[in-house]
């Protein structure tokens, strides 16, 4: 496992700074299997506990983790409770190259090549752990090494079952030559030396190299995130994109099958796509509970679709993939899945997961969750934080191959359907907010386009670390991924058009998730909806739709029934709550609004798509529905001379 003469150097083909370093260095660390590198994670004497830590000169000896040896896999929580969330401002960019991200000498004063040079120094002084790794999934992998320090083995585990191990045999043995696409450099004690305690990873690009500086351990900004970054960037020098989605097969009890892709930012839905419908304890689905009355509204449904997962958060749509069917073709840009499991609050909650999660084939990775040495570690005792509330950002990586009727990575799969969703606020007449999103809107693909320029981050996003969580509205950006993106956001902005516009068969919906008006969903809106346009082979009559009164939801469904039961109108049309009512309702239509409109500002640059600007005109006019639909049709309705205004 170890190699002292480095003997493998000899046949990759480094950066000069990195091989002098990595020659420099006393101990490597080439793991031959995912077992050795998980064993690893528990330091030199294979105890039951792990503190991760480093002297920080000025500052002493300081605690970043703890990983503990459960009988299921590895229990990693953070000393700081800032560390166990992604900062959202955590990117930086070392590079020349074009950027509308923060540069590292504009926001922090420091010099890239001097950062560059004293991680280099610091990386050779350290018992390392250098491992290459396949990213984006398996149809199209690129490579990527890893040089870590051994004592934060944990976190190269992680980027191992998210990515697709590799052993060193295969790329850099006799007769090979190793020149990996993208490096990930982890030098922890800098987050505390250089960025004031703060999380700080830094991208360096060219032509032919990716490299990511992770100066924090979480590794949700770097070994998650970060390979996001390379492939968005890989992608943008291609001509593809990674989507930031879940994606799913629903096979019906009818066995049509229906292929549904849904985006939106950190808390949007995305995992939730892949669950079933959670139900009460007499089987019935709790629909609905109204916030200010406390009344409950309950469904009764029979069979459901079966769920065929296709991909939980990044999924690629490379151009080699495309096809003329005018659907956009897709596969999961991931080997393992990064799951926030807040929603798991007791036994029962999430079968699937809690089952693979408590007899895995392999031994697992936990995130801020409860582990005791040698006790199953479970899903839904989350690590308590200050103030007695439980961690809203628990973790655990699952392989896909773990996974039940998941669908082959290498698989090419058409979408039908594409949501986007939104967390959305209570709102009401009496406090108003943007919270008026219908059960289901079917919004042309113009519209589509100008929700994934915002990509609202929406209410209460337990995923990330904010200075002032709650209902206000932010912008996530380009696709949901542009926080992950390093290069331009009118180049995402056009590529992402593009992709839309090219696959006019795929049917565009928005679904919201938490509220609608005083109502409380969760996530039953997406739930139900899914079930709905699964059993109409994702096709909508036009009959049932109705012009939405805010135009940028596209349109209302008048009439959704399923199982023999009809949703309420109050929840496809919140105007009509007696709570809203249509003054109500364009109160906080035009919360929204507005925000859109200062938000697309920035978009209106001369190298914007001269549809892109069309669009986005359109919505700083408060155009009508229609005009976005002359310029982009709604395909997958049945009957569209029967298609109703207001």
């Amino acid at each position: 496992m170890s190699d002292i003469n480095n003997n493998y150097l000899d046949h990759m083909i480094l950066p000069h700074d990195l091989a002098a370093a990595l020659r420099s260095c006393q101990l490597i660390y080439y793991p031959k299997t995912k077992q050795e590198l998980y064993e690893l994670g528990f330091g030199t004497s294979g105890g039951s506990v792990h503190i991760v830590g480093y002297t920080v000169p000025g500052r002493g000896y300081i605690q970043e983790a703890e990983v503990v040896r459960c009988k299921n896999g590895s229990s990693v929580n953070f000393t700081e409770e800032y560390m166990r969330r992604r900062d959202p401002n955590c990117m930086f960019i070392g590079d020349d190259l074009p950027t509308d991200k923060p540069r590292l000498i504009d926001a922090w004063g420091i010099n890239y090549g001097d950062l560059r040079a004293a991680t280099m120094n610091w990386l050779s002084e350290q018992p390392l752990i250098v491992m290459p790794v396949s990213i984006g999934g398996k149809h199209h992998g690129y490579s990527c090494l890893i040089v870590c320090p051994a004592n934060a083995a944990f976190f190269a585990y992680a980027l191992a079952n998210i990515q697709d191990f590799v052993s060193i045999d295969d790329v850099a043995g006799e007769g090979s030559e190793y020149k990996p696409r993208s490096i990930i450099y982890v030098a922890p004690p800098f987050r505390h030396t250089h960025f004031g305690g703060k999380q700080a990873v830094v991208h360096a690009r060219s032509e032919d190299l990716h490299e990511v500086f992770s100066y924090n351990l979480y590794p949700g900004p770097s070994a998650k995130k970060g390979v996001f970054s390379i492939l968005l960037d890989i992608g943008e020098n291609e001509g593809w994109i990674t989507n930031h989605a879940s994606a799913a097969l629903l096979q019906t009890p009818y066995e049509n099958e229906i292929v549904f892709m849904h985006e939106g930012a950190s808390g949007g839905g995305k995992s939730e796509m892949l669950e079933e419908i959670r139900r009460e304890g007499d089987n019935r689905v709790l629909l609905a509970r109204h916030t200010v009355t406390g009344e409950e509204f309950f469904l009764n449904l029979g069979d459901t679709c079966d769920i065929f997962p296709i991909a939980d958060d990044m999924v690629m749509a490379h151009q080699d993939m495309q096809d003329s069917s005018g659907k956009l073709v897709i596969t999961d840009a991931e080997n393992g899945w990064f799951l926030r499991v807040d929603g798991d609050n007791y036994y029962g909650n999430i079968p699937l997961y809690e089952r693979i999660s408590i007899h895995p084939s392999e031994p697992l990775e936990f995130f801020n969750i409860d582990g005791t040495p040698g006790a199953t570690c479970l899903i839904w005792e989350h690590t308590i934080e200050t103030g007695g509330k439980p961690c809203s950002n628990p973790r655990v990586i699952i392989p896909r191959n773990m996974i039940d009727n998941i669908i082959p990575g290498d698989e090419p799969l058409e979408v039908d359907i594409r949501s986007f969703g939104v967390r959305m606020p209570p709102s009401t007449r009496q406090a108003p907010d943007y919270g008026v999103m219908g059960f289901v809107q079917i919004v042309p693909p113009a519209l589509a386009w100008l929700w994934r320029l915002i990509s609202p981050r929406g209410f209460k996003n337990p995923s990330i670390a904010e200075d002032s969580p709650g209902s206000g509205l932010a912008a996530e950006g380009v696709g949901s991924y542009w926080p992950f993106a390093t290069g331009l956001k009118v180049t995402q902005a056009n590529m992402l058009l593009q992709q839309i516009i090219n696959t006019p068969n795929t049917l565009n919906i928005l679904v919201p998730n938490q509220h609608i008006g005083a109502y409380n969903i969760g996530f039953k809106a997406e739930w139900i909806t899914r079930e709905y346009l699964a059993r109409r082979s994702g096709t909508v009559k036009a009959s049932h739709l109705v012009e939405a009164r805010c135009p940028l939801f596209g349109y209302s469904l008048d009439e959704m029934k399923i199982d023999g039961q009809y949703i309420r109108q109050t929840f496809l049309r919140p105007e009509l709550q007696s709570k809203l009512g249509e003054d109500g309702y364009d109160q906080c239509a035009k919360i929204l609004t507005d925000f859109f409109k200062q938000e697309l500002q920035q978009f209106l640059v001369p190298d914007l798509d001269p549809l892109g600007r069309q669009i986005i005109e359109l919505c700083m006019n408060d155009a009508p529905l229609e005009e976005y639909l002359k310029l982009t049709p709604i395909n997958g309705i049945k009957g569209r001379h029967e298609l109703r205004s207001r």
